[in-house]
């Protein structure tokens, strides 16, 4: 799949739910239940044990159907590693130049972790195909991408923590490419309970609101 491609399905799709669970068993399932509440990405973070192995197996049983990512990446090997189990895009928590060149390396996406103005610009101009603003929630949530997007129009930012139902439309609103959600959509208490139906039904909310946002922004 092209970098073009795999960027631009990102944006259509708006969400990437962080897949971050107790077992690689537990992963497989919540991205299978994300898949049936129609969102077609999914990061699974190297937090997660047998991360690799999660992620070779979702390459597997979905292949282009959804757009698989590796997350919580911290080097450049786990990057690689990651992009030959089968993801197509990189995020990492911070910035870390190595790893961005050998994402590029491999054409696939990176989206390296930026807090301040200069991360954020120092990402960009290293090669970075889109921004990660963590952890956005603590810096003011919407408010603080509105401010990021006044000097850097013309960087693609994912806003990452303080993402849920209420917040998620207001990112978009404020200039985000799309928005990550963790714990909001994938909650261990929910996994615990076996209790993957909640999590489809959540992937249903979280693409309603976004749908509903881009529409009032498309009439404004």
């Amino acid at each position: 799949m092209t970098k073009q491609k795999i960027l631009s399905s990102i944006v259509d799709i708006g969400i990437v739910p962080i897949v971050r669970t107790s077992s690689a068993e537990s992963a497989i399932k919540a991205v299978e239940a994300i898949y049936r509440g129609g969102i077609r990405a999914a990061e699974i973070t190297m937090t997660v044990p047998g991360a690799i192995r999660a992620l070779e197996k979702v390459a597997d049983q979905f292949g282009d159907k959804i757009m698989l990512g590796a997350g919580t990446v911290l080097d450049p090997e786990t990057a690689r590693a990651c992009m030959l189990a089968g993801a197509e895009f990189i995020v990492t928590p911070s910035l870390r130049i190595s790893t961005i060149e050998i994402v590029q390396r491999y054409s696939k996406v990176i989206t390296p972790g930026a807090m301040t103005p200069t991360e954020v610009l120092t990402a960009w101009e290293a090669g970075a195909d889109m921004v990660k603003v963590f952890p956005c929630g603590n810096l003011g949530g919407p408010k603080y991408i509105k401010a990021l997007k006044g000097p850097f129009p013309h960087i693609e930012m994912v806003p990452t923590g303080g993402v849920n139902l209420e917040t998620a439309g207001e990112f978009l609103k404020a200039g985000a490419s799309a928005v990550a959600v963790g714990s909001e959509l994938v909650d261990g208490k929910t996994i615990k309970e076996g209790r993957y139906d909640i999590i489809e039904e959540r992937a249903r909310q979280y693409l309603a609101v976004i749908a509903k946002a881009r529409q009032e922004m498309q009439a404004a």
